[in-house]
């Protein structure tokens, strides 16, 4: 029984991942018809909306208005950086690419990270998150040897490249806003939410249109913003409170494997063994990574 508190944030850690991994699918499915800036822009405010009645409790009005200039400029810079550009070129990466080369690129994300911090806020990584580096680049290239790509391949590599820069770039600031402990998570989620989804939504309209949205793609779009975005991440802050921040990496890590296998099953997307054995090269790397940078999150 002593034990039953930490069984259960692990189980809804997992079950956290499995939606995050769902998700990957979920939008590959949608994106038939859902132009890419257009989808994500639709799931991040409906999500949006959902969480909007939480900025009206007493304790969040009042913070929202004390803010200053200078957090309304972090939380702007923050809704562009984490939604408008990572989601938006997350979405654009799933219609060029499989799902799991997508997965396998956002991991590139706490490598980047741990270096930003050198220079930026002067933390260096310990020679464990080293080690993870270099199996993570060992992963990497088993995973793509040889190397051939197709011109959409390289056209979706270059943009979850930029994808990453943005979600290493947001990680980086989110961190900042969170150190200084003036706002709450859940402010700067709406906010930062809410500017990015619409900037992103109104983006994708101007560009790709607005599209006829069939039942089942606004069922997925529903369930991606409230099952496997709000509820999720709420959920996912809850497990953190008990578990380590390596069983949380380490958890994390396995959405990887998650990916793959949901791929294969729903999308046909077939893995090699070395593509397998690359995958798993890189997971190790990336949680090795991670560890030290959970731990100055909690």
């Amino acid at each position: 029984m002593k034990n039953h508190p930490h069984l259960k944030a692990i189980l809804l850690a997992l079950l956290v991942t499995f939606l995050w991994s769902t998700s990957f699918v979920i939008i590959k499915i949608g994106l038939v018809e859902i132009p890419p800036l257009t989808f994500a822009g639709l799931r991040y405010t409906i999500a949006f909306i959902f969480l909007l009645p939480f900025a009206y409790t007493k304790k969040n009005s009042k913070l929202i208005k004390q803010l200053e200039k200078k957090d309304w400029v972090k939380l702007i810079l923050l809704g562009f950086l984490f939604y408008v550009f990572t989601q938006g070129t997350q979405f654009l990466g799933l219609s060029l690419l499989p799902a799991v080369t997508v997965s396998l690129w956002l991991n590139f994300t706490p490598l980047i990270v741990a270096v930003m911090a050198i220079f930026l806020i002067s933390e260096y990584p310990t020679a464990l998150q080293w080690i993870g580096v270099i199996l993570f680049i060992i992963g990497i290239l088993t995973y793509f040897f040889p190397i051939g790509l197709s011109d959409s391949q390289e056209l979706g590599l270059i943009v979850m490249t930029v994808g990453v820069l943005a979600n290493s770039a947001s990680a980086v600031l989110g961190r900042n806003i969170n150190r200084e402990s003036k706002i709450n998570p859940v402010v700067v989620t709406i906010i930062s939410m809410g500017i990015g989804s619409i900037i992103l939504l109104t983006s994708g309209i101007l560009v790709q249109g607005i599209p006829s949205i069939s039942i089942q793609n606004v069922v997925y779009l529903l369930w991606l913003a409230v099952i496997n975005t709000a509820l999720a991440f709420t959920i996912w802050n809850f497990t953190l409170r008990t578990l380590s921040a390596m069983e949380s990496s380490i958890i994390n890590g396995t959405m990887l494997i998650q990916i793959a296998v949901l791929a294969w099953i729903f999308l046909g997307e077939e893995i090699s063994s070395k593509e397998l054995t690359g995958m798993l090269i890189a997971a190790l790397g990336a949680v090795l990574v991670q560890i030290r940078l959970r731990k100055l999150k909690s």
